[in-house]
């Protein structure tokens, strides 16, 4: 009886394991099917293309060690067809909702499927349609979510100096000084480090124009040292001819004629243009040079300076001073 039991068990067994290698041969087929229909859409229809591999991975795991070389292939191959539909919604310029979204799905598919090659290339697709979101916001002044957007995009890449510079002209736009100069320092410092010569000096020139045109405001309001604080910010970033003047008008309201004195001939030594561009500068030294007493000197910048606006004060300066 014993016998008999087990000869029943060991056909059972030999049957079983014929049954399951065919079965298993049977599935592997199915895999192969599946990955050569990924393969022949990988270039007419990547989304199909995926589905296909993604379906590999599925059924490899089921079938079991027979089909990892299939899945092993499949791994290798999705990670760069999500980082080709992100880029492609790049190329066709879709919107870039559309491409933030495409660009999150290839990295989640370079890191599910550990392929640093991929996510690189696939956090710079991201890094673009952020920018190109950060931007939309910014043309259509709506600066709270131009600035969470912007900064999502440097939460991956600190060093983008684009996004940086466009945070900076937000806090212009939105008259914040402080945030403005930070954010405009941190962009020179980082276009500096990566020899970005061109943008460093876009960024120097806007921060020299911002703090330049408060400083003159804070002038005309007679707001003297706030006017000169301005100024010296302006002056960080390079030298003008025009915050020459501005300095030299502030100077010489506060009677420090030999300041006055100094930034009217840097200005002055600055233009290149006729005697009428000259003219705003050899007033205010003019002006200077009389409060040192030194009329002969004030009276010859006076002269100089009696063109366009400056003409019927220069006029009576020199009346004033009795000057031949």
């Amino acid at each position: 009886m014993n016998l008999r039991l087990l000869r029943r068990v060991a056909v059972m067994l030999i049957i079983s394991a014929v049954l399951g290698f065919n079965l298993n041969g049977q599935t592997r087929s199915d895999v192969i099917k599946v990955y050569n229909e990924g393969a022949k859409t990988v270039k007419t229809d990547v989304n199909a293309s995926i589905e296909a591999f993604e379906n590999v991975i599925k059924l490899a795991a089921e079938v079991g060690e027979t089909c990892d070389d299939l899945r092993d292939r499949a791994i290798q191959i999705l990670p760069g067809l999500y980082v080709r539909l992100a880029n492609d919604a790049l190329s066709e310029k879709k919107p870039a909702a559309e491409l933030i979204k495409a660009s999150k799905t290839a990295v989640a598919a370079a890191e599910k499927y550990n392929n640093e090659t991929h996510r690189e290339n696939a956090n710079k697709l991201l890094v673009q349609g952020y920018y190109n979101l950060g931007n939309e916001y910014f043309n259509t002044r709506d600066y709270d979510n131009a600035l969470l957007v912007y900064d999502s995009l440097l939460a991956i890449n600190p060093d983008y100096t684009a996004a940086i510079f466009n945070k900076a002209l937000l806090y212009r736009n939105q008259d914040d000084a402080e945030n403005f100069e930070g954010t405009i320092d941190l962009c020179i410092e980082k276009a500096s480090a990566a020899n970005d010569t061109a943008r460093a000096q876009q960024a120097s020139g806007v921060a020299l124009e911002y703090f330049r045109a408060a400083g003159s405001r804070a002038n005309q309001a007679d707001n003297l040292e706030e006017a000169l604080g301005l100024l010296n910010k302006s002056a960080k970033y390079g030298d003008d001819k025009d915050l020459f003047y501005y300095f030299a008008d502030v100077y010489n309201k506060q009677k420090n004629y030999n300041s006055g004195a100094e930034y009217a001939q840097k200005g002055l030594d600055m233009e290149t243009g006729d005697a009428e561009a000259k003219a705003k500068f050899y007033y205010q030294l003019a002006v200077a040079q009389a409060g040192k007493g030194q009329n002969a000197e004030a009276c010859a910048s006076f002269k100089n300076a009696m063109y366009g606006p400056f003409l019927e004060a220069s006029k009576a300066q020199r009346t004033n001073l009795k000057c031949q």
